[in-house]
């Protein structure tokens, strides 16, 4: 096998462990988590409700940042030898999945965590690059 076909295969696996991550979190663990709400509300007695949205959104971060790395992984494995153009569609990757994670934490967190800002500024930084 190529190391491009290697590449590629990578990257679409992360792309499908980012699927089963965030579909099994959900039918597994969120599900029991939520009332009558897209993100999980209900804590018991071991978690408060800032804690349960705040690992709601952890969760599915952690797909979207492998989704990210799959991309990533198959257009370097695309890529024809112009540096410059890979390095612009990853740095746009990058940023793109840095500001889908702050949407998710905003809302998630109702803006009460203060990640959705730092993840903000580093798509930022990222685009302009």
């Amino acid at each position: 096998m190529s190391g491009e076909a290697m590449l590629i295969a990578a990257g679409i696996i992360a792309i499908l462990l980012g699927l089963v991550h965030s579909t099994l979190g959900e039918l597994v663990i969120f599900n029991k988590l939520r009332s009558h709400s897209i993100v999980p509300n209900q804590g018991g007695n071991i978690l408060s409700v800032r804690q349960v949205r705040i690992l709601w959104a952890s969760w599915h971060l952690v797909t979207l940042f492998g989704w990210a790395l799959g991309i990533i992984l198959c257009s370097i494995a695309d890529a024809d030898g112009d540096i410059l153009a890979t390095r612009i569609w990853i740095t746009n990757v990058i940023s793109l999945v840095m500001l889908s994670g702050a949407i998710l934490v905003l809302y998630a967190t109702k803006g009460k965590h203060p990640g959705w800002i730092i993840l903000t500024i580093i798509a930022v930084l990222s685009w302009l690059a």
